[in-house]
């Protein structure tokens, strides 16, 4: 079988938006999720965020102008929706992302998760200890390879102030690793 291509999805947009949907999610789920869990950090947590954005995907495809790439559009999405439901678990429960590097390193979930190499492990903590904004911005620039002009459009900050989050978070990563 071929492998499925943004444009093959364009095509069908807007005739055929169910069949298009379910080959953005064959797509682009997986790569989501993990985008979306290293900000949330657990799973549970990264799965609803990850419903979340594939039902407001599905609300607002008759929208998308093509202005951008369908995984930017889907990124920006994901990326709100990780946030937003840090921002509920922070109100609710008052358990916010830097509570949980002490847990996540010792756990067995965190060890599960970081895939049990040492450096993996040892990079995963020094990122668990970024605030954050700089967790986020990591993230999104080391794992996700984005751009500073795509975060800027997603999280609304300068490209000024994601470098300088970015290079602060490689700073403290290298004092963690090297401390």
């Amino acid at each position: 079988m071929t492998k499925v291509t943004e444009d093959d999805i364009k095509k069908l947009l807007p005739d055929d938006a169910e069949k298009a949907f379910r080959m953005i999610v064959d797509l682009y789920g997986s790569k989501l999720y993990w985008h979306i869990r290293r900000i949330v950090i657990i799973h549970d947590d990264a799965d609803d965020a990850l419903q979340n954005t594939f039902i407001n995907a599905w609300k607002n495809l008759g929208g998308f102008r093509n202005e951008s790439s369908l995984y930017t559009w889907l990124y920006s999405i994901s990326t709100n929706e990780a946030l937003t439901l840090i921002r509920k678990r922070e109100k609710h429960s008052g358990i916010s992302l830097d509570g949980l590097e002490d847990y996540f390193s010792s756990s067995a979930e965190g060890s599960t998760w970081f895939d049990g190499e040492e450096a993996s492990v040892k990079l995963q903590n020094a990122i668990l200890k970024l605030p954050e904004k700089q967790r986020l911005v990591f993230n999104m620039k080391y794992f996700g390879d984005i751009s500073y002009e795509e975060m800027s459009e997603t999280l609304g900050t300068s490209v000024g102030a994601l470098k300088a989050s970015y290079h602060h978070a490689v700073k403290k990563i290298e004092q963690y690793l090297t401390g």
